[in-house]
């Protein structure tokens, strides 16, 4: 299956996060999810409009019946009978000094958590961290880049008050094939360029896109100031090396939007 389009990946978040995406489609789904940031990008978002939603529907308390189903499923029988018979204390300690292997897993886990804590970039990117720091996103600009067919094809992300700028392939590009020039009239390689298109402004180039994997340049100022009045982007191929207007080449274009 063709993971490239919206339409498809925000069905699949919705039902990632709704709980009804099961079996073999929710484990590539769950693979997907920690490879591209635009899938976290789309199951944050769903997390944030059904976590409202939940808010708004009245707790209800779950008959005893239920926590006596649950307690008959997954207590082992031998730790029933042996609680009947002498509780739980007596039942650790017959069983080769259980309580003091249960101490040591338990001081584990308080420090891996305190170092988590601490230090949570040790373990996964700044990013993630702030994906995962409640229901909160990063106050960033981003943007998704189709083709004609509304295919995705290229993920655009920059903090609000950063000065770099992150460009992502998340769909097959192929470059049309070029004509042969003369060496005295040869010029810069044909290039993919990402510009910005201001509401009430010319264009601007923000940099290039690579045709696979992913690339950081440098912006000349804080992505604040650069695109808080731009409303799209967009991809063409340019054959100057530094090009002033974009070509009629247009590859791929998409919203810019702002995430606070």
């Amino acid at each position: 299956m063709r993971y490239t389009h919206p339409a498809l990946l925000d069905h699949l978040a919705s039902a990632y996060v709704l709980g009804t995406l099961g079996g073999g489609a929710r484990r590539r789904f769950e693979r997907l999810l920690r490879d591209r940031s635009d899938v976290q990008l789309l199951v944050a978002q769903w997390e944030g409009r059904l976590g409202m939603l939940a808010r708004s529907v009245p707790v209800q308390q779950p008959p005893q019946r239920v926590w006596a189903a649950i307690e008959a499923r997954t207590r082992p029988r031998d730790v029933k009978d042996a609680a009947a018979q002498g509780g739980w204390a007596g039942l650790l300690w017959r069983r080769h000094g259980v309580l003091q292997g249960l101490a040591g897993v338990v001081l584990g886990v308080v420090a891996t958590v305190a170092l988590v804590a601490a230090v949570p970039t040790l373990f996964v990117s700044s990013d993630q961290v702030a994906l995962r720091a409640g229901d909160k996103l990063p106050q960033a600009y981003v943007g998704l880049l189709t083709d004609e067919a509304g295919n995705g094809k290229v993920l655009v992300s920059s903090l609000r008050h950063g000065r770099t700028l992150t460009v992502k392939v998340i769909g097959p590009i192929t470059l049309p094939a070029m004509p042969a020039m003369p060496a005295t009239m040869a010029g810069a390689a044909p290039q993919l360029v990402l510009w910005a298109v201001p509401a009430d402004g010319a264009p601007f180039v923000l940099g290039t896109v690579p045709v696979a994997g992913s690339a950081v340049s440098v912006l000349p100022d804080t992505s604040e100031k650069l695109l808080l009045k731009v409303s799209k982007l967009m991809v063409t191929l340019e054959t100057s090396a530094t090009p002033q207007v974009p070509s009629s080449t247009v590859f791929f274009t998409g919203n810019c939007a702002k995430l606070w």
